[in-house]
């Protein structure tokens, strides 16, 4: 069948970006940052506590993580509570024992559902992050706008509400996006996004509601990536985090500050026979001079002021 006379032709189709998001840019060339205290590594661990609907959507997709068998899919459901009943303690107690802080993404019908991690949260003086409402609710090219803009207002007046925080992050779940989630998260009052995962750096994004800031959240260095995506061992993912650590800090030392983000699953790394893996990774870190331990919206702070 033949193709339709306007199948390669779209907005922005030209050499180069197909979009006009943001400039393209070598990190090499970038002004250098310093973090605070001379810093060389700015450490951002990211715990996500996330609810899996039993009748999680099949379309457009599932996330990651989501239920595999007919409903009702108790194995794979009871596990991913397990990390918000069990797991996430471990993982928040790795964090303390080192003294380390976090931005923890909930899903807000986490926060609802189990209120007791938000005050847990809170209370340490960490920072809550969006993670939308559910991760059944997903965010997905050609979506309603309206559905769109009435999911990101239920996540953020939630969660601002429970929490007491201006909750300016945002991770969409499973890291998806339609053609407007910028736009309308700058509009809801984001400041920073962590979806797009092509940098090293924070670099500036533009939307047609104002200024928003991509942050450079990992894929590579997800607990649930590296052992059910990638099914590496737990001690891979020591050696990849510690290798990941030592490159950035060796950079660092001559080409400005970096950004090492750590992003935790309870019901991953939560596990008993897994906490260990995290521990020692964490302890790899730590004991280095020149690592500063900060939330996403502190390391946003200090490379906004920096930019002149």
């Amino acid at each position: 069948m033949a193709l339709p006379d306007d199948y390669l032709k779209y907005p922005m189709r030209r050499y180069g970006m197909d979009h006009d998001r943001y400039d393209w840019s070598i990190l090499l060339r970038r002004k250098p940052v310093v973090w605070p205290g001379g810093a060389r590594v700015a450490l951002w661990v990211v715990p996500t506590l996330e609810f899996f609907p039993l009748d999680q959507p099949a379309k457009p997709f599932k996330a990651p993580g989501g239920m595999v068998t007919p409903y009702p899919d108790l194995r794979h459901y009871t596990l991913r509570d397990y990390g918000n009943r069990v797991g996430v303690w471990r993982v928040f107690q790795a964090l303390d024992d080192l003294g380390l802080k976090a931005s923890v993404a909930f899903n807000s019908k986490v926060a609802e559902r189990y209120p007791l991690l938000l005050q847990a949260v809170v209370q340490r003086g960490w920072e809550v992050v969006a993670g939308g409402v559910d991760m059944g609710r997903l965010h997905f090219g050609g979506m309603d706008e309206a559905a769109e803009r009435a999911q990101i207002a239920e996540c953020l007046s939630v969660l601002r509400a429970l929490s007491g925080q201006p909750v300016t992050g945002w991770l969409s779940p499973a890291k998806s996006q339609s053609e407007r989630t910028p736009d309308l998260l700058a509009e809801a009052g984001v400041r920073y996004m962590c979806d797009w995962i092509n940098d090293d750096m924070p670099f500036p994004f533009r939307t047609a509601s104002g200024p928003l800031t991509a942050m450079p959240h990992t894929l590579e260095l997800d607990d649930q990536t590296i052992i059910f995506g990638y099914k590496h061992s737990e001690e891979d993912f020591v050696e990849q985090v510690v290798d990941a650590f030592d490159t950035l800090y060796a950079e660092a030392e001559t080409q400005g500050g970096r950004i090492l983000c750590l992003s935790i699953h309870p019901w991953v790394s939560g596990q008993p026979h897994r906490i260990a893996a995290l521990e020692a990774a964490l302890a790899h870190i730590a004991r280095h001079k020149g690592v500063w331990s900060a939330t996403g919206s502190e390391i946003l702070a200090e490379w906004e002021r920096q930019q002149g």
